[in-house]
C-alpha cells in the first residue's frame, strides 16, 4: 500500500468527520502541523469559542465514543492498512504535549481537563491488546486505554454498533454491509458530498474489485437522507 492511499484513507476521514460537525458548537481541523518539524496530526476537534457562530447539537446524534468531548480534541486515525500500536500512542501523546506548548505561547498553561485524546482504527488492534489492557466501555467497539499517565479513548470502527448516528464511523469500516448501512444513514450536511462519496467509493474498489455494490448505489443510498 503507497503512502499516498492511506495519506487518501486519512484524508476522507477528517473531511467526514469535519462534515459531522458542521454547524455545532466545535469546529474540524485537519492535518495539524505540530512541531517545528513536519509532524501532523489527523483531527483535531475545538470547541468553538463566543465569537465564532455555532449551531445546536441534538442529543446522541454524535458517533459513539465522541459524546464526552472537551475544549480540546485530539485524535489519531489508522485505517485498515495501517496498525493501531504503542508507537502510534506514543505519537498521539507527543502530538498532544506539543499542541498544548503551543496553546500556552504567552498565556498560562492549559488544564489538562480541557483535552481529551481519541485513537481510531479500522481493524482491532491485536498487538496493542497483548501489551497493554483494553478496558471495555457500555458502547460496542469503545475501549478506554491508559497509556502512561494519559487516558486514551479507542475506537475500533469494524466493530462499532450498528445505529445511524455511527453512520459516517461504518462507512470507514471496510464491511460492506456496514458501508451500506453508513450511506443509508449519514445525515450529510455539506453540499459537495457527492464527490467526497466518489472518491471514497473508488478508492474501495481499487482496494476490492469484487465489491458487489455499484457507484450509483453508493451515491444514491447516501442521498436519500438529504431528501
Amino acid at each position: 500500500m503507497t503512502p499516498e492511499r492511506i495519506r487518501q484513507w486519512h484524508r476522507l476521514f477528517g473531511i467526514t468527520l469535519t462534515d459531522v460537525f458542521r454547524a455545532t458548537p466545535w469546529r474540524v481541523e485537519l492535518e495539524k502541523e505540530r512541531a517545528l518539524q513536519s509532524q501532523l496530526l489527523d483531527v483535531v476537534i475545538i470547541e468553538q469559542t463566543a465569537e465564532e457562530p455555532t449551531g445546536s447539537l441534538p442529543s446522541g446524534t454524535l458517533p459513539d465514543g465522541l459524546e464526552g468531548l472537551r475544549a480540546h480534541n485530539l485524535l489519531t486515525y489508522k485505517s485498515q492498512h495501517e496498525a493501531l500500536d504503542a508507537w502510534a500512542l506514543d505519537e498521539l501523546i507527543g502530538h498532544y504535549v506539543n499542541y498544548r506548548k503551543l496553546l500556552s505561547r504567552g498565556a498560562p498553561w492549559p488544564p489538562e481537563a480541557d483535552f481529551q485524546l481519541y485513537a481510531v482504527a479500522t481493524r482491532f488492534p491485536q498487538g496493542l491488546a497483548a501489551q497493554v489492557t483494553l478496558i471495555p466501555t457500555a458502547w460496542p467497539g469503545m475501549f478506554d486505554v491508559l497509556w502512561g499517565t494519559h487516558p486514551v479513548r479507542l475506537i475500533v470502527l469494524s466493530a462499532i454498533d450498528r445505529h445511524p448516528r455511527n453512520a459516517a464511523w461504518e462507512l470507514f469500516s471496510i464491511q460492506q454491509d456496514r458501508i451500506r448501512h453508513g450511506a443509508q444513514h449519514d445525515p450529510w450536511r455539506h453540499p459537495g458530498t457527492r464527490e467526497l462519496l466518489q472518491e471514497l467509493y473508488l478508492i474501495y474498489v481499487l482496494e476490492e474489485p469484487s465489491m458487489a455494490y455499484t457507484m450509483d448505489e453508493f451515491i444514491r443510498e447516501a442521498h436519500q437522507n438529504l431528501l
